[in-house]
């Protein structure tokens, strides 16, 4: 054990909507890095594409999100609070990922203040860039967002 938090210890995310596998380094409401394991039995698959399986590009931004959203919590400023998407701007696509493949992330938080933040976010598959995004955020109390 590296004493590193699972994801699911610090996101509210649970299967199927949990894109983060492990947490590899934190430095709590600063930055982040992990990855994602892509076994090839997660179901959108199945339906993104038939016969040409690939990750829809929504979700490798997703899994930045919940990589960062896991950045933002390490900090004790935030406890009891929830990170939600305020925005993604200037997103970039640039290899498929496919079945098989480790989705390596990594999340800096450029600008954080008590209510909302922005965080620059990179996935990779060995090296090769996949996505890129800024991610915009609003902090808000994690009952209230639950209901």
């Amino acid at each position: 054990m590296t004493g590193l938090p699972r994801p699911d210890e610090v996101l509210p995310h649970r299967d199927p909507f949990l894109f983060v596998t492990e947490v590899t380094s934190i430095d709590p409401g600063r930055a982040a890095t992990g990855f994602w394991r892509l076994t090839g039995d997660e179901p959108f698959f199945a339906g993104h594409f038939p016969g040409r399986p690939t990750l829809p590009g929504v979700l490798m931004v997703e899994s930045l999100a919940q990589l960062g959203g896991i950045a933002v919590l390490g900090d004790e400023r935030y406890a009891g609070k929830l990170p939600l998407f305020g925005g993604i701007d200037g997103a970039r696509f640039r290899r498929q990922v496919v079945p098989g493949d480790t989705l390596d992330l990594e999340v800096e938080m450029t600008r954080m203040s008590a209510r909302a933040g922005r965080g620059r976010g990179r996935a990779s598959v060995g090296g090769e860039t996949a996505c890129e995004a800024e991610l915009l955020f609003v902090v808000v109390d994690a009952r209230a967002a639950g209901g």
